[in-house]
């Protein structure tokens, strides 16, 4: 058993010789200010920017990484293959980067014609030459003394023009310069003392900037919104708890809508044909169904929202009325697959509730097609074949006042971390956990503002161990979406906290386990092929990108939030004394040539 850390966040100053003031919005290699900056004077030796249009984000080019998964569709798929099955042994680090923060480095790094982008826990941005590693900029974002949150980690930046976004701890969207790193504009999206803050990469489409809210904890009332990519000027705003007299508040008793939850917390999908963006949401609030009866909607669900009005035109809830903390946030892979012959337009989730859930889109509708467990499962005793909706076994459910044990744990069958896709192999590609369950223990919450709303005992909160766990608890395990069949795995004696990246050079990179290995396996056959042991855990988000004709590929290693947590509670429930050291870095690796 453990208790809930709250983690208060305050800048600090880094380095010896080198220290960047608190009020400077972004300072050089050499400590120059913005003014010296923006006067041109140290740009002139710096390549041109190409800027970052809509129709570039709808076609990126190969070389680059653009967004927080490569394309729209969040597949996780790089097109470069220099780098593969054949070669990819003689891969080796090119370049390294210490960011000296601590606590999780989530975020990828995002890559345009040779300029780099990679936020960091606490806020801060780096702006880095992709071919050596040498610093441009940073921009540290200071954040108020009294500011708290439960998740201090940053999931990325988005690109649009010549700016850099990022959506930062204290609810505001920041606009930077992508060449000085100046704050062009700063937009509050919403009152931090009131429980909102943000960790999620935005999204650029359609010259517009999207963010969604955490903060399903502290008895908020979930959000995505959109700001002009040039202005900030707010565009539209998007509750992902109906309010009075719209569909779906009736899912939600009396007032407790104000204070439901549903955070977002995951950058969504696009699919720029129908201009639907889609968008994983959180659980309900408090975590007790039992004090919130109904469906709940939009909790634990994708919704489908028009980009150039932010209407709710669809959604697919995953489970009802959840009393897991099973948070639905990963965004939904747009891919086709088949069945039956017919080739489906889908929406493919591997849910935290430890399904993975085959939808089909359409302009204005979210259709079931089936889902199955690929982890053990002891909650849903079926699935409606129609809708999709699970029958609950109720001994399985969290109750106000008693302590109950249900499989997958609270951080599921796949937590945060991004699985990925292929459209050559035709595998989907998850980072798994299974053979732990949970027990949790439901009491009574009192919504007071800006203060935990939990509604569930963290000090009696424990993980449960399957007897399997002694063979594995982590797994990459490969799926084939035509048949809905499991193709092969990898299994772990750690859990797994790693996105996964693949590639045309029928690779897959993750990393995620406790030994701080970032490993290189066969797209096809799941065969390990490559593995390098970094710093800390690699929990970050890998890319690929490619200048003067060499193929990088990049991931931050970084350990903390929820994977060194699990492994804490791990340790209680093993006997095991893990430890997994702190502290983030930036590895670039390329081959030895």
């Amino acid at each position: 058993m453990i208790k809930a850390t709250v983690w208060h966040l305050r800048n600090a100053c880094f380095g010896v010789t080198l220290c960047w003031a608190l009020q400077a919005p972004a300072v050089d290699l050499f400590g120059n200010d913005a003014a010296a900056v923006k006067s041109g004077t140290l740009l002139k030796d710096r390549p041109a920017y190409s800027p970052v249009t809509d129709q570039r984000l709808e076609n990126p080019e190969p070389r680059n990484w653009l967004m927080y998964r490569g394309t729209y569709d969040s597949q996780g798929y790089s097109r470069l293959d220099q780098i593969n099955s054949k070669n990819v042994r003689q891969l080796k680090p090119a370049w390294t980067f210490s960011t000296g923060m601590r606590e999780a480095h989530q975020a990828p790094p995002i890559v345009n014609d040779g300029y780099m982008y990679v936020s960091t826990p606490h806020n801060h941005v780096l702006a880095l030459d992709a071919r050596s590693g040498e610093l441009l900029w940073r921009y540290e974002r200071e954040l108020p003394e009294d500011l708290i949150q439960m998740h201090p980690t940053n999931r990325g930046v988005a690109l649009h023009g010549n700016r850099v976004y990022l959506a930062t701890a204290d609810a505001f969207l920041v606009a930077l310069n992508a060449r000085t790193g100046e704050v062009e504009w700063e937009q509050e999206v919403e009152d931090y003392t009131s429980g909102y803050y943000m960790t999620l990469a935005p999204l650029a489409a359609q010259g517009k900037i999207m963010v969604g809210v955490s903060g399903g904890e502290f008895g908020i009332r979930g959000f995505v919104a959109a700001f002009d990519a040039d202005t900030g000027k707010p565009a539209w705003k998007t509750y992902t708890i109906p309010g009075p007299g719209e569909p779906g508040n009736e899912s939600w008793p009396g007032d407790t809508w104000k204070t439901g939850g549903v955070p977002v917390w995951i950058t969504g999908s696009y699919d720029a044909k129908l201009k639907l963006t889609y968008w994983g949401t959180g659980n309900g609030g408090p975590w007790m169904g039992d004090a919130r009866p109904g469906d709940n909607l939009y909790a634990t669900s994708v919704i489908a929202l028009d980009v150039d009005t932010g209407k709710i035109k669809a959604h697919h809830q995953y489970h009802w009325n959840d009393s897991w903390d099973w948070d639905e946030v990963s965004a939904p892979l747009l891919l086709d697959f088949k069945r039956g012959g017919k080739n489906i337009k889908g929406l493919v989730h591997p849910g935290r509730n430890g399904y993975l859930w085959f939808l089909e889109r359409g302009a204005n509708s979210i259709g079931f097609v089936n889902a199955l467990p690929y982890v053990k499962q002891d909650v849903f005793k079926s699935i409606d074949p129609q809708t999709g909706r699970p029958e609950y076994a109720l001994e399985r459910k969290p109750q106000t006042g008693k302590v109950t044990t249900y499989c997958p744990s609270s951080w599921g069958g796949k937590d945060w971390p991004p699985a990925a896709y292929n459209p050559q192999t035709h595998l989907l590609y998850i980072p798994a956990n299974d053979n732990v369950c949970g027990r949790l223990k439901g009491e009574e919450a009192e919504y007071r503002e800006g203060q935990l709303y939990m509604g569930a005992s963290l000090e009696e909160f424990e993980l449960v161990l399957h007897a399997d766990a002694e063979q594995y608890i982590g797994e990459l395990q490969a799926w084939n979406v035509d048949t809905a069949e499991k193709v092969w795995s990898v299994k772990f004696k750690s859990h797994n906290w790693g996105p996964v990246l693949t590639t045309a050079g029928n690779l897959v990179f993750a990393g995620g386990t406790n030994d701080r290995y970032f490993r290189a396996f066969d797209a096809s056959s799941g065969k390990l092929l490559w593995q390098q042991r970094t710093n800390s855990g690699v929990i970050g988000v890998p890319v690929s990108y490619e200048i003067d004709g060499v193929q990088y590929v990049a991931v931050q290693s970084g350990y903390g939030v929820d994977a060194e947590r699990e492994q804490t509670l791990l340790n209680l429930s093993q006997g095991t004394t893990t430890y997994v050291p702190q502290g983030g870095v930036l590895w670039v690796f390329a081959l030895d040539r």
